[in-house]
């Protein structure tokens, strides 16, 4: 059993950070006897603040009171514990770092030097401290956001102010070591899905770009001075250095663009496209470029005479490629790479960058230590071993902490992901390429085309392909590879698409380009080829998903095969589910529907011995028409609380005002429930027609304490493609 302690913080006060204060703040308990604290200064007009901790706090604000850059901020808050260390401390102060910059609400004057997740005895104890000091920070109104809503916000997903693991902070110190005394001016490394690449690529040009000249050292640790010494000895070499960071693909660079726009010191004109590299009319001093392996060749794309003119530039013909663009264009390169997540014929060859690796002058690095994935290495080798079809284990792969399952039913997939946006948030279906994209505005389409049928399911690929999985609609929509890679997801719900098989003969996994409509992603591809690089796809949507992937598999044969490596998922319902020749409809037993099998009127299309029938609880007579449906969502949680499973009528006619319906139409695009259908209160306006009346609109209205939702209105030329399926009875579990 894991040992535990009572968790107690305090927030002091607000006190003033001036010299008149230092007796006051040294009668602060924490501060008296010297204990290791964390203290956060601030001015809460201009929003400027600084987070530190130390063992001697009163000597330290002593030495901040003499920094010219403190004088902008007038209050501190001491915050302490009777369990805190000097390893909990640092952890708290990096923590606050990250969490602070990305919640928006004050700027920090804060580097990010030294920033590291510390190991240290018992640290798995005090992983709730931390959680506890932010939630007194709430308490006391100095941020507002929860650790939830930072945690999927892009800013903190690509912030510089990340803290590394020791994989990543030693690889720190050997990138910066290269660059200034062993005069690497080629460093690249390797790192696969989840490694932090991004992460520390965004560092690097943090700290690279910090104001170190006037610094006062009495106000680091040692491992902030490293980092220090090191970017003194960078400067000195390249005064007011030009440093950019290359990113390949557009939605990630947009993303990272935005990010660099709110942090101090950094600019969105840092973040460039290969072709940006030409902009300025020197060198730059240091290109670091983060997904190497998305850099382009002179192939399969659609922006010719751009990459031609780029060419002849440099004096080269079209078998120049971006690489060489780079390369002519600065001073010292650092390279981020993972040649397993090449996915197109227009990635450069992996030939080009071995040669880059023999070269002399390049120093070799790997990121080992998995950062995204809470699987962990073990959950990435076993992605691979499953599509190279290299797996040798007997057994289905289980690790804890994640979540992987393969679901026979594309509408129980959709459902559990529902689940995790509600409660995680950031969970997205991901497709391969196997639908055309019908859909695309380019192609100004009516409003009803759909790209992707499957399981009685709609979907449109990706409405946006800049910052999709942030987008108001993405869970309602399919996203792509393009969409996703570089980005982290809570959830991954994956879709093997009908281009991929499994030959249970052959035992190999099998590729039908036919059925792949990437023209870009094939043209010029051999067999071989196009079926490593759709692997590879799916292996970078399999990695996307922190917390857990849920995998769905068009084809009989692969999905067999990935039920033979992945627990199956298995349906619960809180009923006796009973077994058909025991069933009396309607009279013992009613049925339980998926939502989308009810809007799509399940008692004219489907036959009795098709559906799952459940006992009700005693108290409640099955009757005619009866069907019970879960309802997920916070849209109505007035009345019916999210992820209960309620009972419905259908619709026989008569009265529906004021009455909360499920219904179906082609229109509605619900953030509880997707496109199509909804549950909601129904209202009628009228209008008298001599001895009638008619229709003149229908108002569909959530009954939530959420904000948010908003009322559904369907006009009078609306109204004929209405369905309504069923009239809501009560909850009932």
């Amino acid at each position: 059993m894991i040992p535990s302690f009572d968790l107690s913080i305090e927030v002091s006060e607000q006190y003033d950070f001036d010299r008149k204060s230092l007796d006051k703040i040294g009668e602060n308990k924490w501060v008296k006897n010297q204990w290791p604290l964390v203290y956060f200064i601030q001015n809460g007009t201009t929003n400027i603040a600084y987070v530190g901790e130390s063992t001697n706090a009163l000597s330290r604000i002593r030495n901040h009171l003499d920094n010219p850059k403190r004088t902008v901020l007038n209050k501190i808050s001491i915050i302490g514990s009777d369990k805190f260390n000097k390893s909990a401390t640092l952890d708290i102060e990096s923590n606050l770092i990250q969490y602070i910059t990305a919640e928006e609400t004050f700027k920090l004057q804060n580097g990010n030097f030294g920033l590291i997740n510390h190991n240290y005895y018992q640290k798995d104890l005090y992983k709730d401290l931390f959680k506890e000091v932010w939630n007194k920070l709430i308490e006391k109104k100095i941020v507002s956001k929860s650790l939830t809503e930072i945690e999927n916000s892009e800013l903190f997903k690509y912030s510089p102010y990340k803290s590394l693991n020791e994989d990543q902070y030693n690889s720190v110190l050997e990138i910066l070591n290269g660059l200034c005394e062993k005069s690497s001016n080629r460093i690249f490394i390797r790192g696969s899905a989840g490694t932090g690449k991004t992460i520390l690529a965004t560092y690097l040009i943090k700290l690279l770009s910090s104001e170190v000249s006037n610094i006062n050292i009495e106000e680091f640790n040692d491992d902030e001075l490293k980092e220090v010494n090191y970017i003194q000895q960078f400067q000195l070499k390249y005064p007011d250095a030009k440093i950019g960071l290359v990113v390949a693909m557009s939605s990630l660079r947009e993303s990272l663009q935005s990010v660099f726009r709110k942090i101090p010191g950094l600019k969105s004109s840092m973040i460039l496209s290969p072709s940006d590299t030409f902009k300025i009319k020197d060198k730059y001093d240091l290109l670091i470029i983060d997904e190497a392996h998305r850099l382009r060749q002179y192939k399969n794309i659609g922006w010719r005479g751009v990459y031609k003119k780029n060419n002849q530039k440099l004096g080269l013909d079209d078998k120049g490629n971006e690489l060489d663009w780079i390369l002519a264009n600065s001073k010292n390169q650092i390279f981020f790479y993972d040649g397993a997540q090449s996915v197109k014929p227009s990635d450069i060859n992996e030939s080009y960058f071995d040669n880059l690796i023999k070269n002399a002058n390049t120093l070799n690095l790997e990121l080992k230590s998995q950062m995204r994935v809470k699987g962990g290495n073990d959950y990435i080798s076993f992605v691979d071993q499953l599509l190279h079809v290299r797996r040798k284990e007997t057994d289905r792969f289980k690790i804890n902490d994640y979540e992987l399952l393969v679901f026979d039913s594309l509408k129980d997939l959709y459902n559990e992901l529902r689940v995790k946006e509600e409660r995680y948030g950031l969970s997205r279906l991901v497709a391969g390429y196997s639908w055309p994209w019908l859909s695309d505005s380019r192609l100004k389409p009516a409003p009803n085309v759909f790209d992707i049928e499957l399981d009685g399911l709609k979907f449109k690929w990706n409405s946006t392909p800049k910052d999709w999985v942030n987008s108001a609609n993405a869970f309602n929509e399919v996203g792509s590879i393009h969409t996703v890679q570089g980005y982290d997801l809570n959830y991954t719900g994956v879709i093997f698409g009908r281009e991929i098989d499994y030959n249970k003969s052959t035992q190999k996994i099998e590729i039908n380009p036919k059925l792949y409509f990437d023209k870009y992603g094939k043209n010029g591809a051999d067999s071989e080829d196009l079926k490593a690089y759709i692997i590879n796809i799916y292996k970078t949507i399999m990695y996307r998903g922190i917390r857990g992937a849920f995998l769905y598999a068009c084809n009989e044969g692969l999905r067999d095969y990935l039920k033979r490596n992945v627990e199956t998922y298995k349906k619960e319902v809180p009923f006796r589910v009973l077994p058909f020749e025991n069933v009396k409809p309607y009279v013992n037993s009613v049925p339980l529907i998926n939502i989308t099998a009810a809007a799509g009127n399940f008692s004219d299309q489907q036959m009795h011995s098709e559906l799952t029938w459940i006992e009700l609880p005693m108290h409640i007579s099955a009757k005619e028409g009866y069907f019970v449906c879960k309802v997920v969502g916070e849209s109505m949680n007035k009345k019916i609380p999210n992820g209960s499973y309620c009972l419905f009528k259908q619709d026989f006619g008569g009265t529906r005002e004021g009455k909360i319906v499920l219904v179906q139409h082609q229109s509605v695009q619900d953030s509880d429930f997707g496109a199509g259908y909804t549950v909601k209160e129904y209202h009628s306006i009228k209008s008298q027609a001599e001895d009638s009346w008619i229709h003149k609109s229908i108002i569909l209205k959530p009954l939530s304490d959420t904000p948010g939702f908003s009322e559904i209105i369907l006009a009078k030329d609306e109204l004929s493609e209405l369905k309504v399926i069923g009239i809501f009875e009560c909850v009932i579990q």
